[in-house]
């Protein structure tokens, strides 16, 4: 099983590095994550602050959550990737987007959180059209 995982945002300018196995693979529907993400819901991996080394100039943005915590979300500065989110309830621990990650193949979703606030439209039905790369494909003028 990988024991090291690595990543960066799409500029490049922030990179990381995270030794050993996550304590959680999440998904969340929250709506905190579905604005961060801009989609449904962010899948992240938390891992203890003692294992992770982080390169690169990060920009914070900070919220107190419906249960009373500092939740702080870290993002590039350059390129506005999301990188990590922490909460002051688990101070130690760190929470990568799996999107970031060079190699997540060896992951998979163990839990689901506010799954209460997910949205109709975040699941892909079977007469949903998929193609294995972008399609050529202009819209009508």
């Amino acid at each position: 099983m990988k024991n090291n995982f690595s990543g960066k945002c799409l500029c490049g300018s922030v990179t990381y590095k995270a030794n050993g196995q996550p304590v959680v693979v999440a998904q969340c529907h929250c709506e905190e994550c579905r604005r961060l993400s801009g989609t449904g819901h962010t899948v992240g991996a938390m891992f203890p602050l003692d294992t992770v080394t982080l390169n690169g100039e990060l920009s914070t943005f900070k919220y107190q959550s419906n249960r009373g915590s500092e939740v702080t979300k870290a993002f590039c500065g350059k390129c506005g990737s999301p990188i990590y989110g922490s909460n002051s309830h688990a101070p130690d621990h760190l929470t990568f987007s799996l999107g970031t990650m060079d190699d997540a193949t060896a992951l998979e979703i163990q839990v689901v959180v506010f799954e209460r606030d997910k949205q109709h439209w975040d699941q892909l039905g079977a007469h949903v059209m998929s193609f294995a790369t972008q399609p050529d494909w202009k819209p009508d003028t």
